[in-house]
């Protein structure tokens, strides 16, 4: 009756009441860990399909245009902010910044290079946003299952010395307290689980994602090279670089 007893408490519960100080460091690490890496996972999961959505979105207005008037008035003030339109207007303020000296434009290389650097820079921070987390959740999937590790060898520790103290070293006074310990390293490879697999997916999606705005980013690149600049805007708003834009290029596209 004793036995079943003691049976019956076994579990990760039991080990961390019976745990203490270095012993709990692992559990509670391991805890956060998981903790966090759900909240980028979900969190991820929302951007991903948020930001791809808007960007099917702007895409297919965009090339539904037959000109830079049409671009003026049905997406800048219609679509969500997305990679792709930031990108455009990245390119737009590029090409009204070459032909407006006010603004101290420095000259490095010709008026396409400037625009690319532009264009680069934009891409820079879009990729730099869809990277955010990964991070953490490479250190997790990396790191958990050696924090697991470490708890269940402390938990082994402490267990001999438990068994070594009451001087009882039979068969179910060791197999006990040592399956409970190994909880430690199934719960680390429980945390680190998720954290691999969402790691690759995001990873694989950006990568996707990315060659479609490298895609858009040589269209609006071969658009503001090839065609004709402001001579001057009066405002900054990217809007007014657009209607600037059209009046010269009208029917170009």
């Amino acid at each position: 009756m004793e036995t079943s007893q003691e049976i019956t408490e076994m579990g990760l519960a039991h080990l961390i009441d019976q745990t203490s100080g270095v012993g709990l460091i692992p559990a509670v690490l391991l805890l956060i860990m998981s903790v966090a890496t759900w909240y980028w996972i979900l969190l991820k999961v929302w951007q991903s399909w948020k930001t791809r959505r808007d960007t099917r979105e702007f895409l297919s207005a965009f090339w539904q245009c037959r000109n830079l008037k049409q671009v003026e008035k049905q997406i800048l003030p219609q679509t969500r902010t997305d990679p792709c339109k930031e990108l455009l207007l990245s390119g737009l303020h590029a090409a009204r910044q070459i032909h407006n000296p006010e603004q101290g434009v420095i000259e490095m290389g010709s008026h396409d290079e400037f625009i690319l650097r532009a264009l680069r820079r934009s891409m820079t921070r879009s990729t730099l946003r869809l990277e955010s987390g990964l991070t953490l959740l490479a250190s997790v999937g990396s790191a958990a299952p050696f924090v697991g590790l470490f708890g269940t060898v402390w938990g082994i520790y402490n267990a001999l010395i438990g068994i070594s103290v009451s001087g009882q070293s039979t068969l179910d006074k060791v197999a006990g307290p040592v399956g409970e310990a190994l909880i430690m390293t199934a719960f680390g490879l429980a945390v680190a689980l998720p954290a691999v697999l969402a790691y690759n997916l995001f990873v694989r999606l950006n990568r996707v994602y990315l060659a479609e705005i490298d895609g858009f980013a040589h269209d609006v690149f071969a658009l503001l090279s090839t065609g004709k600049t402001p001579a001057s805007v009066k405002t900054p708003e990217e809007t007014t670089a657009l209607k600037q834009i059209n009046e010269l290029q009208a029917g170009e596209i």
